[in-house]
């Protein structure tokens, strides 16, 4: 389970280098080999392989023929690639995705439970200065028992 947030730096050959908190989690739990890759292009998120080895699993029980499966892996696999952690708990962002996500130097790396998400600084604070969280997101997570 991941929790929080922080800054990191994406260096000069599009390497992300993991913070310590989050690199030790994955490792013990997981492993060293991640899945890195995105659905808008907005940011990149940071799969442990076995965490996306079961949504692949889930998407393969879908129908082949299912059209929202279809665009969701057409995006994946375009911004995405299997990657490993290095000694130094670095990992490569792929370079599409790197210039889609406008993710060089400092960047937030921010926790979703089981992946990570990598944004640009300055983008990341627009999105939450421009949609903040309001009275009808507290209601819905009442509803849903949180």
């Amino acid at each position: 389970m991941f929790r929080g947030s922080t800054t990191a730096t994406i260096d000069d050959k599009g390497r992300l280098k993991i913070p310590t908190e989050f690199r030790r989690a994955i490792e013990e739990r997981y492993g060293v080999d991640l899945f890195v890759t995105s659905v808008t292009g907005e940011h990149a998120l940071v799969y442990p392989l076995p965490v996306w080895e079961e949504i692949e699993a889930r998407l393969s029980a879908l129908p082949a023929t299912d059209r929202v499966k279809d665009r969701y892996l057409e995006r994946v696999s375009y911004y995405g690639a299997q990657a490993r952690c290095d000694g130094q708990g670095r990992v490569l962002i792929p370079a599409i995705l790197r210039g889609a996500a406008t993710i060089t130097g400092e960047v937030v790396v921010s926790a979703r439970l089981d992946h990570l998400v990598i944004w640009n600084r300055e983008r990341f604070e627009r999105r939450l200065a421009e949609a903040p969280f309001t009275d009808d997101d507290f209601a819905a997570l009442a509803e849903r028992g949180i």
